[in-house]
């Protein structure tokens, strides 16, 4: 097995490509070790000491490490436990769990508005930011303000607020005159 491994506009990620599927469709989300408990791959992951974040995508894994651990100290350690895990046999993700499609469900009024938002963020920020090791999901849509989660490689990044704010945020306001603001939010 050969893992591709690229680096991130986020220091403190680095994505890794097994060349395999590693969830197929949705992504997961994995900020701590606590929250891995339902992915053998994430639970690997996280045992490996400097990890902070794993992001599981269609075919990526994104790790996050720690400020203080250097990457040539744990990157052999991660390739390692990526090529453990898919040659144990095991799934990605245990029982019931799944992976999620990431937008917030929205009803009401401007039902029509988010629906619009959804479709844009699908067909042209996710494929963009997945490229990097990362996602943004739809949160919420509140008076001309369009909330949206970062996840993996795009949470905690140095250029995020300029990819919301300059990208994002241009290309919704250009094709929905009802949105006025992106606004990032925490998990």
């Amino acid at each position: 097995m050969f893992i591709q491994t690229e680096s991130t506009p986020n220091p403190a990620t680095l994505k890794f490509l097994p060349g395999e599927s590693v969830l197929g469709q949705g992504t997961a989300d994995f900020p701590d070790a606590p929250s891995a408990q339902t992915s053998p791959l994430g639970r690997r992951l996280f045992g490996v000491d400097g990890v902070t974040g794993v992001f599981l995508g269609s075919d990526f894994v994104t790790v996050t490490k720690a400020p203080e651990v250097d990457w040539n100290h744990i990157k052999p350690a991660l390739l390692g436990a990526i090529m453990d895990h898919y040659q144990s046999g095991q799934p990605v993700m245990e029982g019931n769990a799944s992976a999620a499609s990431g937008h917030a469900v929205h009803d009401g009024e401007d039902s029509a508005i988010v629906e619009q938002i959804k479709e844009l963020l699908d067909t042209r920020v996710r494929p963009a930011v997945a490229q990097d090791g990362g996602d943004i999901t739809f949160h919420g849509f509140e008076r001309g303000v369009v909330y949206l989660h970062m996840q993996g490689a795009c949470a905690g990044c140095p250029s995020s607020t300029l990819t919301l704010k300059m990208g994002i945020e241009n290309l919704l306001r250009h094709y929905i005159p009802e949105v006025t603001e992106v606004r990032p939010v925490a998990a």
